[in-house]
């Protein structure tokens, strides 16, 4: 097949330009990626051949070569894995159209600090191309293990590739990077150095289960130098969850975390697990110091690394954790289970549903322990986390306490800070029985909500709940401790006063003064509302809008429908506040007027405004504008 020239889409060719000419302080990264690459080809060989996927494999000696050469001014990355075939080479290392290029070159312009930049290498999926930080020119040739002939790609990065098929290439993947310039002004480092290339794989790569082997330099003859006649393997192969813990240091720790979640920064918490018994297995999982930007999409690849006898089995096994804990990074190896599991052998299997309890525990538990040894390490948890790890009240009953005994609320205790359930219960007034809160968009939207009123000023503390997420599990979880879970914007509230009797002979009296008010109201506004009332939660606002106990809110009615569901739309219930001027003075025009016209019309603009104070619009915006204008006008 004759050598084919391609075109990078238009955002890749972006991308590599901000690669390529981008200032990074540290570009070592880039060999770090490539090992990588040849690690996981040589996973995804040993797992096909023990599964007898590619009998013809050559599995004898899998391992990493690096190889340098200074008058040439290359370097190359060899391994003998899975390799690719003439489709995949296209389709993986020619477009960068799968790896989220438009938000990687985004993200990639604004991150100005060192740790932000090299951060996003790996985690866009575009490590190979890292390679062009310190290469003008890259080329690689690839053979699928158990095909005949194999693929050339080769680019300099400006736009265009080539692709070739090529006859005698060795079973798995060459990438060959030829150097810039020593002198160039951004080259800080010497990659034909054998002394370099030992320190960044002793660095990144010393736990990669595969030998690392650096190759004798050639002499300008060609031939191997006497002294370096032998390769040397730079990494010691130890897996550090086999390992006990005095034998690792945190760096190494870190570094583990960072190959396999591909993020630059070091995790936040480690976690090592150690089961024996009639099911032994090993376990070291991370916990990220921040939340990934697809933590939420739908394609967001979830789970840890399984391994079986310390053979590499899958990526991302979802089966191990619950969907809320998908951020956790990490490995698992067992002992007992078979090295021919497949994913939906695992979905069955009963050892990994009971490492996936475990797991859980253990990671809940971890948590627990953060918030009083580790307060400040905690708060970044829950502040990066805390939205989905929420998502486990829902869907996880077995560990819903041990959840909400690790979650934490804004709300509007004195010292501002997030608090717990049990805190909040601590802290309840005496006499009162439920834990108020209220779910919004922004804190200082429901801080400004007239639903707080009467609660700010008996000095109640309310939660205030702004994630999605919260208007679901209040009404599924319900209760803490006893406590109902309320919000302030259902149902009626009854907060009680110093002197009850004397309160009740109040409402009862402007229950009777306004009752004609009420139900005329209740005509004027027809459909649009259920009742209308007197208020006992406003102290400064005219009205305001609220549910029944046990109807849905308008944001939860907006979420089944975003997501296809058919929700019949609630009537509403609107409070007045009798102690206001201006409820006060429509209830004493009403009944000294007979016509009512332009009562009906402050009527509606006293609902319209109820509406707004919760975030919502008016049913018809423009004619609640202009009625807004026309008495504006008539008060001038």
């Amino acid at each position: 097949m004759p050598t084919e020239t391609f075109e990078f889409q238009v955002e890749a060719r972006q991308l590599l330009q901000l690669m390529i000419h981008s200032v990074y302080s540290n570009k070592d990264v880039f060999l770090r990626e490539l090992v990588s690459n040849a690690s996981d080809a040589l996973d995804k060989l040993r797992l096909a051949a023990l599964k007898d996927d590619l009998p013809g494999a050559d599995v004898s000696d899998l391992h990493i070569e690096i190889e340098t050469d200074d008058e040439a001014r290359t370097l190359t990355v060899r391994d003998n894995g899975i390799g690719m075939s003439y489709d995949e080479v296209g389709r993986l290392i020619g477009t960068i159209a799968n790896s989220g290029t438009a938000q990687f070159a985004k993200e990639l312009r604004e991150a100005q600090d060192e740790g932000g930049a090299e951060g996003l290498i790996g985690q866009f999926g575009v490590g190979f191309y890292s390679g062009f930080m310190v290469a003008d020119e890259m080329t690689l040739v690839t053979r699928h293990a158990g095909e005949g002939h194999g693929t050339r790609w080769s680019s300099r990065g400006e736009g265009t590739y080539t692709l070739e098929t090529v006859e005698d290439a060795p079973q798995g993947t060459s990438v060959t990077l030829h150097l810039k310039p020593a002198d160039s002004d951004d080259q800080l480092h010497d990659y034909t150095s054998a002394w370099t290339i030992k320190d960044i794989v002793k660095r990144y790569s010393d736990f990669i289960t595969w030998p690392i082997r650096l190759l004798p330099k050639k002499t300008a003859d060609g031939t191997e130098g006497a002294d370096e006649a032998e390769p040397e393997t730079l990494n010691s192969m130890k897996a550090l969850w086999a390992r006990s813990r005095e034998e690792v240091s945190d760096d190494e720790y870190h570094e583990l975390y960072k190959h396999i979640s591909h993020d630059w920064r070091e995790p936040l918490e480690t976690i090592r697990l150690q089961a024996e018994g009639t099911f032994e297995y090993q376990a070291l999982l991370f916990v990220p110091s921040h939340a990934p930007h697809d933590l939420y999409t739908q394609g967001y690849k979830r789970g840890v690394q399984l391994y079986v006898k310390r053979v590499f089995i899958m990526d991302d096994c979802e089966a191990l954790l619950p969907p809320y804990l998908r951020f956790v990074k990490g490995v698992v190896d067992a002992a007992d289970l078979s090295l021919n599991v497949s994913r939906e052998i695992l979905q069955q299997d009963r050892h990994i549903r009971m490492m996936q309890r475990r797991l859980t525990k253990k990671i809940l538990s971890t948590v627990k322990d953060m918030m009083t040894s580790a307060p400040d390490r905690y708060a970044t948890f829950w502040r990066e986390f805390g939205s989905v790890l929420k998502e486990g009240l829902l869907s996880d009953t077995d560990n819903r306490d041990a959840l909400l005994a690790v979650a934490s609320f804004a709300s509007t205790h004195a010292d501002g800070e997030p608090t717990t359930l049990a805190g909040y219960v601590e802290r309840m007034k005496d006499g009162q029985e439920d834990i108020y809160y209220l779910t919004g968009e922004t804190r200082e939207s429901i801080e400004n909500s007239p639903h707080m009123e009467a609660f700010r000023a008996k000095g109640i503390e309310v939660l205030l709940l702004t994630d999605p997420v919260d208007e679901v599990w209040v009404d599924v979880v319900g209760e803490f401790d006893g406590k109902r879970l309320r919000s302030v914007a259902k149902g009626e509230v009854d907060l009680g006063t110093e002197d009850d009797t004397r309160a009740d002979e109040e409402r009862e009296k402007q229950g009777e003064e306004y009752a004609a008010l009420l139900g005329w109201m209740k005509e004027q506004l027809g459909a649009d509302i259920k009742e209308v009332r007197l208020s006992s939660r406003l102290t400064v606002s005219p009205a305001c809008i609220v549910s029944d106990a046990d109807d849905l809110t308008p944001a939860l009615e907006n979420m089944y429908r975003a997501m296809g569901q058919e929700v019949p739309a609630a009537q509403r219930i609107l409070e007045l506040n009798p102690g206001h001027l201006l409820v006060k003075g429509l209830n004493q025009a009403y009944r000294e007027r007979e016509d009512r016209t332009g009562l009906a019309e402050t009527a509606e603009l006293l609902h319209g405004l109820a509406v707004l104070a919760e975030g919502g619009r008016p049913k018809e915006p423009g004619r609640f504008v202009k009625l807004v204008a026309d008495h504006l006008e008539r008060s001038l």
